[in-house]
């Protein structure tokens, strides 16, 4: 798999190389140089979700790892299902939250795991990310014990749910976290300042494990061919994705599903406050406002990485971003669209009910919905109790982490103190 970088074209990697540097040149993210056109999308649609993912990532990484290799790569980070239901009339929502830490981030954390295990070569690795929630547990529980590879993970203090905090903050051993003193994106801007340091890179073997790395969003692109599988050939005709987006990875995915020939008719990109992508698809200007904290945590990006991605999967395609949907919904919204969800008889929590209001107010006649719930609604407690009026019981995986002392260090917005920790 050759890949090139977005920024830099001229620096080429293969897909190796691509998991361990995680970054490119000056910030610049790797791309696949080709994508190619599956022909058989209904014999695929046809298998298991294992067996079709180890066809779809062969396709992607090529002959780079050996089948057998990739296959076990594959068996062992998907043991988990992505079950699609009926939400309302032609609107349904794919649950990615079955998964050891009940959210999204586990199929790509698990599986960067094993591509990084089966490629790193010699030498220590440091995983350096930041979260806005949900990366970090996956990350961390998915290379918890493995050996000779150190994990920092960075979050913005007191602006993740307590839950989400307990289950990533508790582990100890090589997994260290450290409660920012700011928003997201100063966070970001930290991993990003590591990684400009290449002294440092080269002392600590950094890498990062966030949606900027190209495995993690490779293993996503599998979902979305899960989510077809399940519906009708009828419905996949005319099938309309909204996404929660906060970081762009996940509608990146999307985007690649679809240019390897899942069809998709058209996505919708799903924020909340923080809607600088909406904003500009409306007036073609990209400008960021400061990141103001909402009830959906893991959306509360101003900066969103993996935008270029998106950009230039549209370009090389030759589709115009106006066919991109969007839509955003402050948190007053949020909570009307989750009680509307729950009178319908659907528990959800405020990514999901952000991706299924802006998808029921655009969906058109004939269209079949699919919206991304991405988190279990335990992991948002107490808002989702205060919304609904209800008491949600803890599933075993966050019980377990909630009676666990946090073990998180604490650091202001300073790339001096953090070099420092991580010399340590």
């Amino acid at each position: 798999m050759n890949l090139y970088n977005i920024k830099h074209p001229e620096q080429q990697v293969n897909f190796a190389q691509a998991v361990r540097q995680g970054l490119g040149k000056d910030q610049g993210l790797f791309f696949p140089a080709t994508i190619p056109q599956l022909s058989n999308i209904d014999e695929l649609l046809a298998l298991p979700l294992v067996e079709r993912s180890q066809k779809i990532l062969r396709a992607l990484i090529g002959d780079e790892i050996p089948a057998d290799k990739l296959n076990a790569m594959v068996k062992n980070a998907f043991t988990f299902p992505a079950p699609v239901v009926k939400v309302a009339e032609n609107i349904y929502a794919l649950e990615l939250f079955h998964g050891p830490t009940l959210a999204f981030k586990d199929f790509g954390g698990r599986f960067m795991a094993q591509a990084l295990a089966t490629v790193r070569g010699d030498g220590k690795i440091t995983i350096l990310t930041a979260t806005s929630g949900d990366t970090g547990a996956a990350v961390a529980h998915a290379f918890y014990g493995l050996e000779n590879i150190d994990v920092v993970i960075l979050y913005p203090k007191g602006k993740i749910s307590p839950l989400q905090e307990k289950l990533f903050c508790t582990l100890g051993g090589n997994i260290r976290t450290v409660a920012i003193n700011a928003d997201f994106d100063a966070c970001q801007t930290l991993v990003k300042q590591a990684f400009d340091d290449e002294e440092l890179r080269q002392a600590i073997g950094l890498n990062s494990a966030n949606s900027i790395n190209i495995s993690r969003l490779l293993a996503q692109v599998c979902y979305y061919f899960e989510a077809a599988a399940q519906l009708t050939a009828e419905q996949r005709q005319n099938l309309v994705v909204s996404v929660p987006s906060g970081n762009f990875g996940n509608l990146t995915a999307g985007l690649i599903a679809k240019t390897l020939g899942l069809p998709i008719k058209r996505f919708i990109a799903s924020t909340n406050a923080n809607d600088t992508v909406p904003r500009y698809l409306q007036t073609g200007e990209w400008q960021p406002n400061a990141t103001v904290a909402t009830l959906s945590n893991a959306m509360d990006v101003s900066r969103p990485n993996n935008w270029p991605r998106v950009e230039e999967l549209f370009k090389r395609n030759g589709w115009n971003l106006s066919e991109l949907g969007s839509g955003a919904l402050n948190d007053a919204q949020t909570e009307t669209a989750l009680k509307a969800q729950y009178a319908q008889g659907y528990l959800c929590e405020p990514h999901g009910a952000i991706a299924y209001q802006v998808l029921k107010d655009q969906l058109q006649e004939g269209e079949t919905g699919l919206f991304l719930c991405t988190a279990h609604p335990a992991k948002f407690k107490e808002s989702v109790e205060r919304i609904l009026g209800i008491e949600l019981p803890l599933p075993d995986a966050l019980d377990k982490h909630n009676k666990l002392p946090l073990l998180s260090d604490e650091m202001d917005n300073d790339f001096a103190t953090l070099r420092a920790y991580l010399l340590k």
